[in-house]
C-alpha cells in the first residue's frame, strides 16, 4: 500500500461533501489500505477520504492502543448521539493544532463494511469522539469551525 498526502487546512477539498459509494471496486480496496497506512504513518486514530483528495464517503478509524483494530466505515451515518464530552482535540488536516471541542459521549453509527453489508457501530469517548470527527469531514466540517476558546500550539508540548 501507499502513503498518501494530507490536505491541509485551507484547501477546498475540505469544506466540500463527499460523494456516496455505491460499489467496491478493486481502486476502493487500495484507497482503504493506503488510507490505513497513511493514518498510522501520520499516527492519528482515524482519516476520512477528503482529507487525502478522494470526494468519497469513507472513513478508517483505530482508537485502539495498539493501533490494530482498524474500522473501515462506508457512507457512515450517526443514528443516535447522547450524553456529553468536552476535551482536546486534533486533526492531521490542521498539523501541530489542538483544541477544545465538545462531542456527545455516545454515539451509534450505520454504516457499510468493505463487502457493503450494512453495520452498525456504537462507540463511547474516544471512538464517539473520533466518529463525529470523521463524520464531518464528509461534510466538509472541520473540527476548528467548533472549537471553543481557539486554537492552541501543540508543539509547546513537553520535547527532549
Amino acid at each position: 500500500m501507499a502513503i498518501r498526502n494530507i490536505r491541509l487546512i485551507g484547501d477546498k477539498i475540505l469544506t466540500k461533501r463527499a460523494k456516496e459509494i455505491t460499489e467496491v471496486t478493486p481502486k476502493l480496496k487500495v484507497l482503504i489500505g493506503d488510507m490505513l497506512d497513511t493514518m498510522h504513518e501520520a499516527e492519528g486514530v482515524g482519516l476520512a477520504a477528503p482529507q487525502i483528495g478522494i470526494l468519497k464517503r469513507l472513513i478508517v478509524i483505530d482508537v485502539s492502543p495498539e493501533g490494530d483494530s482498524p474500522l473501515v466505515l462506508i457512507n457512515p451515518e450517526i443514528l443516535e448521539a447522547d450524553g456529553e464530552q468536552t476535551g482536546e482535540e486534533g486533526c492531521l488536516s490542521v498539523p501541530g493544532k489542538s483544541g477544545v471541542v465538545t462531542r456527545p459521549n455516545h454515539v451509534k453509527v450505520k454504516a457499510l463494511n468493505e463487502k457493503l453489508e450494512e453495520i452498525e457501530v456504537e462507540g463511547t469517548e474516544l471512538l464517539a469522539r473520533a466518529l463525529c470527527h470523521e463524520i464531518d469531514h464528509l461534510n466538509g466540517v472541520l473540527y476548528v469551525d467548533k472549537v471553543i476558546g481557539g486554537l492552541h500550539s501543540t508543539s509547546d508540548e513537553e520535547v527532549e
